[in-house]
């Protein structure tokens, strides 16, 4: 599947996307681009990896997916668009749909 990224976030577009998501941050994401960086704490490695399978299935539905550690009950996620260098709408549609997810 061949799927059409959307232009990489200018900076107000981001810093206005940014005040929506509480919790979420800028981070860096190597060659000079940013991610938007969330870490998450569960009760235990179960409700981790239930949030991480629940979070699999959206990010496979957008085509688009994270890029995430897991170890017990935490989990770091990192969201950038590779191919375009940067935060995209795509991102942050994803970092809204996780954040759904959310007990």
């Amino acid at each position: 599947m061949t799927t059409t990224r959307p232009a990489k976030l200018s900076d107000d577009d981001l810093a206005d996307a940014l005040a929506t998501l509480p919790g979420w941050r800028l981070e860096p994401a190597g060659s000079g681009a940013s991610a938007l960086a969330r870490d998450l704490l569960f009760t235990d490695f179960s409700a981790a990896f239930g949030f991480m399978t629940r979070a699999a299935l959206l990010a496979e539905r957008m085509d688009h997916h994270p890029d995430w550690r897991n170890v017990w009950n935490r989990l770091e996620i990192r969201l950038w668009t590779h191919d375009r260098g940067g935060i995209t709408a795509l991102d942050v549609a994803l970092a809204r749909a996780m954040e759904q997810l959310l007990p």
